[in-house]
């Protein structure tokens, strides 16, 4: 199956789990901007979970469908529809030669992925399929999409017709909240900063800058004031979700293609959810930071790790007997039976293990 871009969007390039294995060579790591969101993607359509996708960010593309396939779009409602119906996130929909997938526009977030079944095929670059377009790398010719592109798909599993419908239930469904504090586990440059200057950090509104893109996400608010020693450091690593702070006193949040080294100081690294809220939110938006534990962090993780795992048991499920509600698979199927041999009674329970 192959997609011919009718319109681009507003930024619309191919994303996997990222290029890793080469930042002691200077090159950013890219990829999704929203993990989670693209490996429970790739469970819906059946793919391993760094299969490449189309990341939309805000306006999505309108896409003609050459020849047949399975696609689902994972992320923040965007209003994905085919052929004018919306379908919305997080459920999979067969689609055939001459169907246009298209979007009526951002209801709740800014960025989702349309994930085929057998994942978005261009030339794998030092690992990875993903775009950093900055430096033209990886993705499709380096660069965002354009009207006339077309892009291929890679070979589908043997069953991915019968993954047609699958939806996943309303509770496993991310809520993107607007609201939600972006949370911070705070690490060992802290202690550069005042406890006024801490203070500030965790007790302020922030608003996100216009001055954020897939590198880092700059805010607006009140400054953090640093100890005397100040802002400068010996350059070291820069983390996903690091949150460094410049003599100026802004926080500044690294993100997808962020450089591999940096000489500010940073309070903390973002946790899992905290990135996620954040890159789903766009500039004016306003947000607070709060402080994570390591435990919680890790709790996050796991989450993640399990809603994956979840989401490829129901799959397999709906594919064994399709046509079926994916939301009675929810739990696994119980039942008591009373039974009676040779005149001694027995109560039976059953469960199913997916």
């Amino acid at each position: 199956m192959e997609f011919k871009v009718i319109k681009p969007g507003m930024l619309t390039t191919v994303q996997d789990l990222g290029r890793w294995g080469y930042q002691s060579s200077g090159v950013p790591v890219a990829g999704a901007m929203d993990l989670p969101a693209l490996r429970m993607g790739n469970a819906i359509v059946g793919n391993a979970e760094n299969a490449a996708a189309l990341e939309v960010t805000f306006l999505g593309p309108e896409l003609a469908v050459v020849g047949e396939g399975l696609v689902a779009f994972a992320g923040a409602d965007l209003g994905f529809s085919v052929n004018g119906k919306e379908i919305g996130s997080w459920a999979a929909v067969r689609v055939k030669d001459g169907d246009v997938l298209s979007f009526k526009g951002p209801k709740n977030g800014c960025r989702g992925y349309i994930c085929v079944s057998g994942g978005i095929d261009v030339p794998v670059v030092m690992g990875s399929r993903s775009t950093y377009i900055r430096a033209k790398i990886g993705g499709f010719e380096g660069r965002a999409l354009k009207a006339g592109d077309v892009v291929g798909a890679g070979e589908a599993d043997l069953l991915w017709k019968r993954a047609d419908g699958f939806a996943l239930p309303a509770d496993m469904r991310p809520a993107y909240s607007q609201d939600s504090p972006l949370f911070i586990l705070t690490g060992l440059q802290e202690d550069a900063f005042t406890e006024e200057g801490l203070d500030t950090l965790f007790g302020s509104e922030y608003v996100i800058s216009n001055e954020s893109d897939r590198m880092g996400c700059r805010f607006d608010g009140p400054k953090v004031r640093h100890k005397e020693a100040g802002a400068d450091i010996v350059s070291d690593a820069i983390p996903l979700g690091a949150v460094q702070i410049p003599g100026h006193g802004l926080p500044i949040a690294m993100l997808a293609d962020r450089q591999t080294t940096g000489g500010y100081t940073k309070v903390g690294v973002l946790s899992s959810s905290g990135i996620q809220a954040l890159v789903q939110r766009m500039p004016g938006m306003k947000a607070r930071f709060a402080r994570a534990t390591m435990e919680q962090a890790i709790d996050e993780l796991r989450s993640v790790k399990e809603t994956v795992g979840r989401i490829k048991q129901l799959r397999a499920a709906w594919v064994s007997r399709p046509k079926q509600d994916a939301a009675l698979y929810a739990r696994p199927l119980r039942t008591e039976l009373r039974i009676t041999v040779n005149g001694k009674t027995y109560d039976v329970k059953c469960e199913e293990i997916l």
